[in-house]
């Protein structure tokens, strides 16, 4: 989901995968996981994996997440670089200059005004995900990222913010939620027989996710499709997840003549009958 995210923001500030610098607030499995699935679609893109993991950084409640540290759990250590240490989030911003921050520690109101404000001026189009939940573990809210950033964030959020009136545009901020990815996953996984789900299928899932998001989308700062659309959304993932155990020869079914098509024929679709 946070990598579809990424795919998507990217549309809209610019540049490719391989040069972004992620910087994640927290460093827990949420962040690691992240991490890994981007590092690995960085590979993917061509990019050296070592190279990859020294763009993704991690901040957690004892500062940045540095090689010289020695209180480090053992899912930390890949992404411990070789840096001075930094107690303070807007000073690892500043000093690290990422093109993106990732809020995943559940600490909310962490993407202060100073944060969001050196995003803006390092980055033409600065991408702030403040993915925590509920609401009150919110990093920033939507009207905070787009109103210390001067309406430039490119922003995503794990709680449901309302739009945002600013400079005369209506900003439309959709949730980074797994239920975008989960359904579209299990059911390509289902209708393949797909005998080990792996990697590749979840890059699938997440470009995939990515393709949905329309340009109205992005005009108005969506960078998710609506929700409305998940059947739909999720019918497409499934085809590519499907036909990635197909391509790895992971499938224990047979492959159908058009893949898209023999999915929707998979999908639960509850009909109620009135007996009144």
């Amino acid at each position: 989901m946070a990598l579809a995210g990424i795919y998507s923001a990217l549309r809209i500030a610019g540049g490719t995968l391989a040069t972004q610098r992620i910087l994640c607030l927290g460093a827990g499995e949420a962040a690691t996981g992240i991490c890994d699935l981007i590092v690995s679609a960085m590979a993917a893109d061509g990019l050296d994996e070592a190279q990859a993991r020294g763009r993704c950084w991690l901040f957690d409640s004892r500062g940045l997440v540095v090689a010289s540290r020695s209180d480090l759990a053992e899912h930390k250590k890949p992404y411990a670089h070789a840096h001075a240490r930094i107690a303070d989030f807007v000073a690892a911003v500043e000093a690290l200059q990422p093109t993106a921050i990732i809020g995943v520690a559940a600490v909310g109101g962490t993407f202060t005004q100073p944060v969001l404000e050196a995003m803006a001026r390092i980055n033409r189009r600065p991408i702030v995900f403040a993915l925590s939940n509920p609401t009150a573990k919110s990093e920033c809210t939507a009207e905070q990222a787009y109103r210390w950033t001067g309406g430039r964030a490119v922003f995503a959020c794990g709680s449901p913010f309302d739009p945002v009136q600013l400079k005369g545009r209506t900003f439309v901020p959709r949730q980074g939620n797994n239920s975008y990815i989960f359904p579209g996953v299990g059911l390509g996984v289902w209708a393949s027989g797909a005998e080990r789900v792996t990697n590749d299928m979840f890059l699938a899932a997440a470009r995939t996710l990515a393709q949905q998001v329309t340009k109205k989308d992005l005009d108005q700062g969506s960078i998710y499709p609506a929700l409305a659309r998940i059947r739909s959304v999720s019918a497409h993932i499934a085809a590519a997840v499907a036909g990635v155990a197909f391509k790895r020869g992971l499938a224990s079914r047979p492959k159908p003549a058009r893949l898209l098509p023999h999915i929707r024929k998979q999908m639960y679709e509850p009909k109620y009958r009135s007996y009144v």
